[in-house]
């Protein structure tokens, strides 16, 4: 019934003309008041909803889309959100809608600067980001808000930048979840280790370092026997290099038997325990890229968490349509399913699934 509702039946109901009626439904200047206040009323007596898909057809203006992520390997778990961005494109492509890719180089805040202002330059309409540090990401930030571009935020949460909307994962839950799942099967264990992606001393990402907060209050509340031995691994490291510093590490601690990283590189690990054939040891990780997927199915990987990286990539791309073609309200905060994968159901995992 709503969509038979005619602007003349909304002009009769209110007693004003059809010109103030289409005034009214696009925001046009030049309406009184009170002709204001009876469209206002009718459309709600009337239980009005636009077509705002047909509205945003007929208007027929294109948009530009951009999104700012690190550069990638293809195996990675950026690869994903790539494919969920491309494909909210081909979804949306009878809007006009282009999605363009820009990728600085990690860790790099130079890079980061030099892509973010060649961005700018392209006077995008919307832009997805995975952030730099707080600081270099705020100075891109700052000028998207002076010029009016929205913005959503990819894989880490800066609240402070006063994003459009966010997706990714409570980094803090699931942290407190790794945990938990690890001594489901580690329960016994008086040390456990937990693998770091190092860089300058720092863990690679603010993501990671939260998951790492949530990872230690569970082990403090429940498991405060257990002693967490960090094992530091360079994040530009050749396969040499780490099977050298793994070599070393379980040589010297024979009583290790499970492993946790909170990073996508739990094949690092998961590789060398298959060369080497021990087989009584396993770690756990994230994200279900092949080399990852591979481990847990020949069981050096005991767990993975998954990110549904995928979806996040086609609901930032998606978010931002909702919020500038058809000018709907978006949620701010959008928390992604923690999904736990073991060798009996990785094979039934959808990583497109929407």
């Amino acid at each position: 019934m709503t969509d038979k509702i005619r602007i003349k039946d909304i002009a009769l109901r209110a007693g004003v003309s059809v010109g103030t009626v289409d005034r009214v439904l696009h925001n046009r200047p030049n309406v009184s008041k009170p002709a204001k206040e009876k469209v206002e009323l009718a459309l709600k007596e009337m239980n009005y909803q636009p077509n705002v898909y047909a509205s945003a057809l007929a208007y027929n203006k294109s948009y530009t889309f951009y999104i700012i992520m690190p550069e990638h390997d293809s195996e990675a778990y950026w690869e994903e959100i790539e494919e969920g961005t491309l494909k909210a494109m081909e979804t949306m492509r009878d809007f006009n809608i282009d999605v363009k890719i820009l990728y600085y180089e990690r860790f790099n805040d130079n890079s980061f600067i030099t892509v973010s202002q060649s961005c700018i330059d392209s006077n995008p309409d919307g832009v997805v980001i995975v952030p730099s540090t707080l600081e270099i990401t705020r100075q891109f930030t700052d000028i998207m808000h002076e010029r009016q571009i929205p913005f959503v935020m990819l894989d880490s949460y800066m609240p402070d930048l006063k994003p459009l909307s966010f997706y990714g994962q409570d980094s803090f839950v699931s942290g407190y979840f790794a945990a938990r799942m690890l001594m489901l099967i580690a329960s016994n264990e008086k040390e456990i280790v937990l693998m770091k992606r190092i860089m300058n001393g720092n863990v690679t990402s603010k993501q990671q370092a939260n998951r790492e907060v949530g990872f230690r209050h569970y082990m403090h509340d429940h498991f405060p026997e257990v002693n967490i031995i960090d094992l530091d691994m360079p994040i530009d490291g050749s396969r040499k290099k780490y099977d050298h510093i793994l070599e070393e590490f379980f040589n010297s601690h024979p009583h290790i038997h499970h492993c946790i990283t909170l990073s996508s590189k739990a094949h690092i690990v998961g590789e060398f325990l298959l060369r080497t054939n021990r087989r009584d040891i396993q770690i756990m990780g994230y994200d279900v890229v092949a080399k990852n997927a591979e481990c847990l199915r020949q069981g050096s990987i005991s767990f993975l968490i998954a990110q549904h990286a995928y979806q996040q990539g086609f609901c930032c791309i998606d978010t931002l349509f909702k919020a500038i073609v058809l000018k709907k309200v978006v949620n701010p905060v959008n928390y992604m399913p923690i999904e736990l994968l073991s060798k009996e159901n990785i094979d039934f995992y959808r990583r497109t699934q929407l």
